[in-house]
């Protein structure tokens, strides 16, 4: 298949001997964590790289719970100073079971490698701030306020870019290679007509900002919380100067019922925890609240003659792990390898393609199984009451810190955890139908929020 047909269908892009195309070696399309990141790192093995970026920075976004193993990459980026500064520390995870009278905390330093014992909570909009500067000092041209519209493939190679600036026009770029970190707008995907629904996971969130949350005493001040309930769960983050990011991951029939303001539906559904109202009786809400549909998606593929698709650009779950930054950043690690690699060897690059491939599908996996089985009443049980044979407690720990691309150890054990699942599944096996039968009826509703309300 030409799929430069299928991006460039009805657009014919200037002539190339006009001179009004500007040209450079890789245009990213993205000013998120995944675009920052790759962005930063080509232009640190020499590239001539210029960022595409629709909105103005700093601006709200939700994903503000880090993991582990984003801080190597912050070392990387030469950012980790900085992103402390406007972090908490999170040490864990703490895990709220209605049908339990105890509350469970996983820490990163019981992990398997011991190496990484915190990671962050950060305010998105000056976190994604910091990464977008940062590449703009390593000397990537940073262009915001610019949104592409068109994106052409020709046989010659590269790609061929059309943006709209604010008060500037149409900007055409042709470059050898194109970066797609465009998130949740899944830009190329779109173009391609890849984007393929997730069928075997569905959810839709919804979420705010809040003063007044009551935190979790001492050590564990920075720690998320994760609220089980009938019809989801909610995450707790909190952040510096008393802001507390709260929202609700519901299955989309739940989203529908709802007949009043989001803000209201949000407080109605928090009054479904005891647990979680307990600790929001004296919250005040501080942001607009925010409802998204069906999370759940993924493209064909993740790179071709050209291109590759970085983070929520290619794919995205659930945030139920904050697996999502680090997935993105991760990602536009691996995938400036690959767009270098391709770069220099242009013989090689379907073997650089396939590495790719390979490894951020591998993580993706990781973290899949879990996430389709979080509302499974077998693993909430599990998770509740953790047993650590043969390490295994360690190796979900690891999965947790986001360590599921180094460690062979990591997935052996994790195969454990699966046996014992299917093990304790089968012995409850009416029960296990009945949350199965559940969660077969949902992946069948699609949630999108009313233009109004």
């Amino acid at each position: 298949m030409d799929h430069g047909n299928a991006a460039t269908r009805g657009w014919n892009p200037p002539n190339r001997a006009g001179g009004t195309a500007r040209r450079c070696d890789v245009l990213v399309i993205g000013g998120g964590p995944a675009g920052s990141t790759a962005a930063a790192l080509l232009a640190d093995k020499g590239w001539e790289v210029v960022l595409l970026e629709k909105d103005r920075h700093p601006r709200f976004h939700i994903g503000e719970s880090l993991l582990p193993m984003n801080l190597p990459l912050f070392d990387a980026l030469g950012v980790r100073g900085e992103i402390e500064e406007i972090a908490m520390m999170k040490y864990g995870a703490e895990l709220c079971s209605p049908h339990h009278d105890w509350k469970q905390t996983y820490l990163f330093s019981d992990a398997l490698d011991k190496s990484w014992p915190h990671a962050y909570q950060v305010p998105r909009a000056a976190f994604d701030h910091i990464l977008l500067r940062n590449c703009a000092r390593k000397g990537v041209k940073v262009i915001e306020e610019c949104r592409v519209t068109r994106v052409g493939f020709p046989k010659a190679g590269g790609c061929v870019v059309s943006a709209a600036g604010a008060g500037q026009g149409e900007q055409v770029w042709e470059a050898r290679y194109l970066v797609d970190a465009s998130g949740r707008d899944t830009f190329l995907a779109n173009k391609l007509g890849i984007k393929r629904r997730n069928p075997r996971h569905a959810s839709a969130a919804l979420f705010g900002h809040f003063t007044g949350v009551e935190r979790l005493p001492g050590r564990d001040e920075g720690n998320i919380s994760i609220f089980w309930f009938e019809h989801g769960w909610f995450w707790v983050i909190p952040l510096r100067n008393g802001i507390t990011s709260v929202g609700a991951v519901c299955w989309p029939r739940y989203l529908k019922s709802r007949a009043s303001s989001s803000e209201a539906f949000l407080w109605e559904t928090i009054a479904l925890s005891p647990g979680l109202s307990s600790r929001m009786r004296n919250a005040r809400l501080t942001t607009p609240v925010t409802a998204t549909g069906n999370y759940s998606y993924m493209a064909e593929r993740m790179a071709g003659k050209g291109y590759v698709m970085l983070g929520d650009a290619f794919a995205f779950i659930d945030p139920v792990f904050s697996s999502g930054v680090f997935f993105a950043m991760n990602s536009a690690l691996l995938g400036a390898e690959t767009v270098d690699g391709a770069l220099r060897h242009p013989a090689r690059r379907r073997i650089y393609e396939a590495r790719f491939d390979k490894a951020v599908r591998r993580g993706l996996t990781s973290f899949s199984w879990f996430i389709y089985r979080m509302t499974s009443p077998t693993i909430r049980d599990m998770l509740m009451s953790p047993r650590n044979v043969c390490r295994i407690q360690e190796a979900l720990l690891s999965l947790l810190a986001g360590d599921v691309f180094r460690s062979r150890s990591v997935h052996l054990r994790l195969l454990l955890f699966k046996a014992i699942y299917y093990v304790n599944a089968a012995r409850a096996a009416r029960r296990s139908f009945a949350a199965w039968r559940r969660r077969k009826r949902a992946l069948r509703d699609d949630y999108r929020e009313p233009a109004a309300g």
